[in-house]
């Protein structure tokens, strides 16, 4: 949900942060614009920074679950937006890619990041349509197509909506701070029904499923004393949804949380900060990092209380190769009263180092 801090991370390193180029107008977010679709299915290249996240659970052919995940992300770097050169590196794509796998017990994970143009990697206007190489995530009408090559693991996935986006904030203006400046556009497509196949170390078989997929673009950086954030996407089996995140600060204290709420048969709910409350539950350290994760949750929204519990521990993501940062990304089940109520995916960043941008 907060990934423009990964892109601002990506752009540090390719030495494209302001003050590395002549200063750029980047188009601003502004309260009473309302989405427009199938328009802002589309890219929105005049802003800083911008994603496309889908996450979902698989059921393999024997009934085991699989969690996956695929974010295209793309970056104006404002380097070289005067020059008629093709080769001037004005927009960057950036790709993560991960299947969630019980069995091995940790994700697979691929990535990669390319300069806008020559065909090799870019996005289409009007509607979702972004790729690298042969990584591409597209949509024709209601219906997104992700196909992903890794190391060891490959899938070719069909998500079809049935249903409007969920906007997020008020009418997907979403804020990130009391100051309306630190805001994105943000709209979710809940309650995907997923089909294809997944190809883990060669072996491809076919999967069914149910995915999340959010939509946010942003000309701001999150506000000061922002050490990271949590944010979780969950669809409920009831056909509901639910989009949750939380703003933390070096202490771990709440700066800001939002809420979205979508019930079957009623009008979307969003709740303000107040109304939003994570608790963590348990803890799990990395062998690897040696970062200590919040990996089960209860989680307040208004009147009703949620435990969130990973698919398992081990589902932190290492991206130092591109954006340089290191999170937990990952398949969890939910539950209400004791009772399973859905499934969804859940990020944790920011409990290592700050993400350092500018």
């Amino acid at each position: 949900m907060q990934r423009r801090q990964f892109l601002m991370a990506l752009a540090a390193g390719y030495g494209l942060l302001p003050g590395s180029a002549a200063a750029v107008d980047f188009a601003p977010v502004l309260a009473g614009r309302r989405l427009v679709f199938p328009d802002d299915f589309g890219a929105h290249p005049d802003f800083r920074t911008e994603w496309w996240y889908a996450t979902g659970w698989l059921k393999r052919q024997d009934g085991r679950p699989l969690g996956f995940q695929i974010t295209f992300f793309r970056v104006r770097t404002g380097i070289g937006e005067s020059s008629a050169s093709r080769f001037a590196p004005r927009q960057i794509m950036l790709a993560h890619a991960a299947i969630a796998d019980p069995q091995l017990g940790r994700l697979r994970h691929g990535e990669r990041a390319a300069r806008v143009g020559f065909g090799h990697a870019g996005f289409t206007l009007g509607r979702s349509e972004v790729w690298i190489g042969d990584w591409r995530f597209a949509q024709q009408g209601d219906r997104y197509q992700a196909s992903v090559r890794g190391e060891d693991f490959a899938y070719d996935l069909a998500l079809q909506a049935a249903a409007s986006p969920l906007l997020n904030g008020r009418d997907g203006f979403s804020t990130k701070a009391p100051d309306p400046r630190h805001a994105s556009y943000y709209y979710s497509r809940p309650q995907l029904a997923v089909s294809g196949s997944v190809s883990l170390d060669g072996r491809a078989e076919a999967v069914t499923g149910h995915a999340w997929l959010d939509h946010e673009w942003s000309s701001e950086l999150l506000p000061d004393g922002a050490q990271g954030w949590d944010w979780v996407g969950i669809n409920l089996r009831d056909g509901g949804a639910l989009m949750a995140f939380r703003l933390r600060d070096t202490s771990g204290n709440k700066l800001w949380a939002a809420a979205s709420l979508r019930s079957t048969g009623k009008i979307d709910q969003i709740y303000k900060p107040d109304a939003v409350d994570f608790s963590p539950l348990r803890r799990w350290r990395s062998p690897r990092t040696g970062i200590n994760y919040p990996v089960a949750w209860r989680l307040k929204i208004g009147d009703r209380e949620f435990e969130l519990n990973p698919l398992f521990d081990d589902q932190e993501l290492d991206s130092r190769r591109s954006v340089g940062t290191v999170y937990w990304e990952g398949a969890i089940g939910v539950s209400e009263n004791a009772t399973p109520v859905g499934e969804g995916y859940l990020e944790l960043a920011g409990y290592g180092e700050k993400i350092k941008v500018g």
